[in-house]
């Protein structure tokens, strides 16, 4: 129990009332007297009225695991079922961990009501975050007194990779009828390897009629074919110091791990076999591709552990250690980032020698920020000058682009939100093409 602001300004307000009165009158000292007790009578009374926490119950619920870029709740429930009038409490909420901030809450409790109050966490990067205790402050009736207790909570979250997007961005990719638009897809006539006969139904493409097999079935059958299954996908992120910078409030390794599940998802689902590959300074992970549902909760449980480093990428030692693990053609995706092309020759030069044995994705998440900065309208030779440095980078980063395509690589730049989509999307596409 601590004194209210009011209640010091009270006090204090009988300072100099005490003073004035006894150079106005000697005899009127007993004024100041009377006006510090009656204060401190009304202290008394308001520390009676206001209530104790026993006279409150609280349950609270927390989840068990969080995902990155979404929001979890820790929900609070209270009631006062013993109290004749409404209390107004203040509710802090002590967190350690990487988590946006959480403002300052005020909930006003009527007697025999029961209340529930949702805090709002939002992790912004991987790891764990712990809650540590709740505290709850409120004032009495005459706003003299205020009490405050805090109340333990020790329960700590793992952050892990979004995993719920990936789940959600697949059942799209597998439904024939839903988001059109955001995927490519074809009907029939995908890949090179035999599938079946059918018989031949207006619309179906002329090429596809086997006329051996309709002479014999005395009707017409057309070939069907499917996209060659068994390709190995390495997905390789780099996790130096570049792709720990937040792009739309989330670290590019987190949107690149969460756009690797996604189509680490949709792979084995064709029926190929991927495999996990993590570098920055030195080498960190390497997961041997693997197929089938088991391997993607095994490629789900090392994504969680890609930590964010401070060291610079070296490019030249991670892709070598890479080209010298595969004995076979594969579909390698790198995720990774550059700032200008300078910093960027030894990357472009090592994925040269990776794309002379291998197929090379090179993916990139867009910096939405630097476009903002060239289409919004400048109004002070500030923001011309922000507008004429951002065109710079972004020429330069289409440089190092048209580099790595004419080593015969492929390159992706998205958004943070459309990366994981965008890139099944041009899996589809090399595997159409048959490039692998």
């Amino acid at each position: 129990m601590q004194p209210t602001l009011r209640s010091i300004i009270l006090l204090a307000a009988g300072v100099p009332l005490s003073i004035t009165a006894i150079l106005v009158d000697e005899r009127l000292w007993m004024a100041g007297l009377a006006y510090m007790i009656s204060v401190l009578l009304l202290f008394v009374l308001d520390a009676l009225m206001t209530p104790i926490w026993r006279s409150f119950e609280l349950e609270y619920d927390a989840p068990n695991i969080a995902f990155i870029g979404e929001s979890e709740k820790l929900t609070l429930t209270l009631s006062a079922p013993h109290r004749e009038r409404e209390t107004v409490l203040e509710i802090l909420c002590d967190m350690d961990g990487d988590i946006a901030p959480i403002p300052d809450m005020h909930v006003g409790i009527k007697p025999k009501e029961v209340k529930t109050v949702d805090i709002i966490l939002e992790a912004q990067r991987r790891g764990k975050v712990k809650i540590e205790r709740l505290w709850f402050g409120w004032n009495g009736p005459l706003n003299l007194i205020r009490r405050t207790i805090s109340v333990n909570v020790d329960h700590t979250i793992p952050v892990v990779p979004n995993i719920r997007a990936v789940r959600k961005n697949a059942i799209q990719f597998f439904s024939r009828d839903a988001f059109f638009g955001m995927k490519s897809q074809k009907q029939q006539g995908d890949g090179s390897e035999f599938s079946a006969l059918r018989e031949y139904v207006p619309g179906l493409d002329h090429r596809s009629i086997d006329w051996k097999h309709s002479a014999r079935h005395r009707a017409l059958v057309c070939k069907e074919f499917e996209a060659e299954r068994n390709h190995q996908i390495i997905i390789a992120f780099d996790t130096g110091h570049l792709m720990s910078e937040p792009v739309e409030g989330i670290p590019r390794l987190d949107h690149a791990i969460s756009a690797g599940l996604l189509m680490a998802f949709i792979s084995l689902r064709f029926g190929d076999r991927v495999g996990f590959f993590g570098f920055d300074e030195n080498v960190r992970h390497y997961a041997e591709p693997v197929s089938g549902t088991n391997g993607y909760q095994l490629l789900q449980k090392i994504s969680a552990d890609f930590d964010y480093q401070l060291e610079e990428t070296n490019f030249t030692l991670g892709l070598a250690d890479l080209l010298g693990r595969l004995n076979r053609r594969s579909l390698i995706i790198i995720f990774t980032d550059f700032v200008d092309t300078t910093t960027a020759e030894l990357m472009i030069e090592s994925i040269g020698r990776l794309a002379k044995r291998h197929l090379v994705l090179f993916v990139s998440i867009r910096d939405l920020a630097l476009h903002a900065l060239i289409q919004t309208a400048p109004t002070s030779t500030q923001d011309i000058a922000r507008a004429v440095v951002a065109d710079d980078i972004l020429k330069e980063r289409q440089m190092v682009f048209e580099k790595i395509r004419r080593l015969g690589a492929h390159c992706l730049e998205a958004p943070g939100n459309l990366i994981g989509v965008d890139l099944v999307n041009q899996y589809m596409a090399i595997k159409r093409r048959e490039l692998i």
